[in-house]
């Protein structure tokens, strides 16, 4: 865990399992790292990348939460990503074109302590080139994308998700709800 954490602190990229698919990520505070992801999976920089976040306490601290996310979160069976207007402290570059950013809490006990002890949000997007199929088990990344981070974690390699992505929702202020993916 020392060595991913040094990783990431130092700019580096990694593939790691989230709580859905395999993920590629890094710092979400680190411009140069988040740049590296677009490049990486030859997205366009004008899509906007999720984040993760390990409590309740730094998504406070990232945006203000509707109630209704709060029972959204709650409530869910499936992992949630949950679209925010308003972020702070987040790179321009990690936003959607109107601001705003999808974030999922995660239960994932990986992706929590990785979280925690890098004590930022972290990046997640799909372990895959823009286009290609979300990756379900470590075996279905590619062996080229494998090659272009810096490092692949080596936790549950073999576990097979039984989620092809979260739910993505987005609520307003106003409590407003859009379901932008089951």
């Amino acid at each position: 865990m020392e060595n991913i954490i040094n990783i990431l602190k130092s700019g580096g990229t990694i593939l790691y399992p989230t709580d859905t698919i395999w993920g590629i990520g890094c710092d979400a505070t680190n411009i140069e790292a988040v740049n590296k992801i677009f490049d990486i999976k030859k997205r366009e920089k004008n899509k906007s990348m999720i984040i993760l976040v390990e409590s309740e306490k730094r998504l406070q601290d990232l945006v203000d939460v509707p109630e209704m996310a709060w029972e959204i979160i709650d409530l869910s069976e499936k992992p949630v990503t949950i679209v925010y207007e308003n972020p702070r402290g987040l790179p321009k570059e990690l936003l959607a074109e109107d601001g705003s950013i999808g974030i999922r809490l995660v239960k994932n006990d990986f992706c929590k302590k990785l979280i925690t002890k890098l004590n930022k949000p972290l990046v997640s997007t799909s372990a895959n080139f823009s286009g290609d199929k979300s990756p379900l088990k470590f075996s279905d990344i590619s062996p080229e994308m494998i090659k272009l981070v810096d490092y692949a974690v080596e936790e549950d390699r073999e576990k097979v998700s039984k989620y092809s992505g979260s739910s993505v929702i987005k609520i307003w202020s106003d409590n407003r709800i859009k379901v932008l993916r089951e």
